[in-house]
């Protein structure tokens, strides 16, 4: 009778035990299946993230590949204004003369002559077209992005009449070319040419400005910054002083 009660209190005391460790097991078991969950949640998250900061560098680059797409729009568009009051005024001048001469009564210039501007002279120079033909021609040219005809028609223009009032201009309007073309080198020796045979000339802070973005795009940034900030110091009312501020300054 003795030994029966002992083997059943060790029956007792065993089966509880047992049923311990199963418990225990499942929730090992369920701890591992969070962990493993936690695991790939947290994987997750790290290529969710990586996925965000790559498409943050790529609105960041696309908004100033746009920013710098508007600014050379503008520049442009300036500068297109810029050689459009030029032939208007040129226009006016010789409407203001035609009307003085009719009024005084002398005739009319032979035909031919008319084309030619103040300081450009009667007579073309080694049979090369009227400066002023030949000037439009090449604007006409640049305005249509027609680049290498343009260039040919600027360089022609400087090499037959190389000190008239619109030389300056044309020795502008090189650097725009190359700088359509994206031949950043080649603009920047262009406006380097403006900068040192007409030193004096009203085109010296936009091809500045424009230097300094043909700079940039060579990846050469703080050269460019030298350009801008010597058109705030020496033309700070000129046009082409806002666009060299708003490069010093892109964030603002």
């Amino acid at each position: 009778m003795g030994r029966l009660l002992s083997a059943t209190t060790i029956l007792a005391v065993a089966l509880p035990a047992h049923a311990a460790d199963k418990e225990i097991a499942r929730l090992q078991l369920q701890v591992a299946n969070l962990q493993g969950q936690v695991i790939s949640l947290q994987r997750s998250m790290d290529e969710a993230l990586q996925e965000l900061r790559r498409l943050n560098e790529a609105l960041a680059q696309q908004g100033n590949a746009l920013r710098s797409g508007l600014e050379d729009e503008r520049i442009q568009n300036e500068a297109s204004q810029a050689a459009l009051r030029d032939v208007v005024d040129r226009l006016g001048e010789l409407r203001e003369s035609l009307v003085a001469m009719r009024d005084s009564g002398v005739g009319l210039p032979p035909p031919g002559l008319g084309e030619a501007g103040p300081g450009e002279g009667a007579e073309t120079a080694g049979g090369a077209p009227p400066p002023r033909e030949l000037y439009s021609q090449a604007y006409a040219d640049f305005a249509r992005g027609n680049y290498d005809l343009a260039i040919q028609g600027f360089q022609t223009y400087l090499q037959h009449y190389p000190e008239t009032e619109f030389s300056d201009n044309a020795q502008y309007w090189i650097g725009e070319c190359y700088y359509g073309q994206q031949r950043f080198d080649d603009a920047i020796e262009a406006w380097n040419a403006l900068l040192r045979d007409f030193e004096t000339s009203d085109k010296v802070p936009d091809a500045r400005v424009k230097k300094g973005m043909a700079l940039e795009r060579l990846g050469r940034r703080s050269q460019a910054l030298l350009e801008y900030r010597y058109v705030l110091d020496r033309y700070p009312n000129a046009p082409a002083a806002r666009i060299a501020r708003e490069k010093l300054n892109p964030n603002r």
